[in-house]
């Protein structure tokens, strides 16, 4: 039987977002060779917020409210300074599939955030209970790659890229609890610029720009800045917000626990990470908490199900 136009259409974004946002952490680990890393993403957000933003307005988009960009100034702070920023500079000593399995997490600081404040949607005891694996294989990753001597993981990084996942998750919240009917694809622009600003003040504050030397900057950098910007940040988006019209917000969703299992596969064939049998163990126990809050949310109202899905494109 043949597939049809739309069939090969969902089969080539199911593989964009799968394959691309999973291969975001080792293009990161390529750019991060010998680009700093606030400066580094700072380049990437206000190019791809460019992209979108303008594309956005291209296609009939009205101007944003002033409620509307003081949402997107206070998510776009949490999106990509919170959580882009801090796991670039994070992954300047984590290899890339360990960043992206601790990436995972930001469901369960979802569901997290979903216990401690009022006023949100309330997750069943049922929900919360899938929490539980999650917590263990974070613990297990955190207390056996810590221990394995010096070139172990740091308890600093691991707090900085839980972080991480907690920024993107507040963001989420926030995104949630104030959403308006502005375009989803010119929001993410103008939350990428609004990243993009405060991320290059946060490298002039480092002293990035005095240390870059362009003349320094390697071919492989370069081309990990590409791919993130442009292949992550327009070309899978495109692919996302797309997917979200033709089938399930749930089904798409698993990307969320797709892929952590790129991103480890890809720094195990070209960066020579190898993963330990404690961190394998770790991530599984990751992804089938990630794979049962999504379960136990595609049985959700379908309005709330698809603004948690929406905000999930951590890339």
């Amino acid at each position: 039987m043949r597939l049809s136009r739309v069939h090969l259409a969902i089969i080539a974004a199911f593989a964009a977002i799968y394959i691309i946002w999973g291969s975001t952490y080792l293009a990161l680990a390529l750019a991060l060779q010998s680009l700093p890393p606030f400066t580094l993403m700072a380049a990437r957000c206000l190019v791809g917020g460019a992209v979108l933003y303008g594309a956005a307005r291209a296609t009939g988009a009205s101007s944003p409210s002033p409620r509307t960009c003081i949402v997107a100034s206070v998510c776009g702070v949490l999106f990509f300074v919170g959580c882009h920023g801090v796991l670039a500079y994070a992954q300047q000593r984590v290899h890339s599939g360990l960043a992206a399995v601790f990436l995972a997490t930001i469901p369960l600081w979802i569901v997290l955030l979903q216990l401690v404040f009022s006023g949100s949607e309330r997750p069943t005891w049922k929900t919360v209970t899938f929490l539980i694996p999650g917590i263990a294989g974070v613990a297990l990753i955190a207390s056996h790659e810590a221990s394995a001597g010096s070139g172990g993981l740091r308890a600093s990084d691991v707090l900085l890229l839980l972080g991480a996942a907690l920024s993107w998750a507040a963001g989420t919240f926030v995104s949630e609890r104030h959403s308006g009917a502005f375009s989803p694809v010119g929001l993410s622009g103008l939350e990428l610029l609004v990243g993009g600003v405060v991320l290059l003040a946060v490298g002039a504050t480092r002293g990035e720009f005095s240390s870059l030397h362009l003349s320094n900057v390697s071919v492989a950098s370069i081309a990990g800045w590409a791919y993130l910007t442009l292949m992550g940040t327009v070309v899978a988006f495109a692919a996302y917000t797309w997917l979200l019209k033709q089938v399930p917000t749930t089904l798409v969703a698993t990307y969320t626990f797709v892929n952590p299992i790129i991103a480890v596969l890809l720094g195990w064939a070209f960066l020579g990470e190898t993963p330990s049998l404690w961190m394998l163990g770790g991530a599984a126990l990751v992804i089938a908490s990630v794979a049962g809050l999504l379960l136990m949310r595609g049985k959700s109202p379908g309005t709330a199900r698809k603004s948690w899905s929406v905000q999930l494109s951590a890339r």
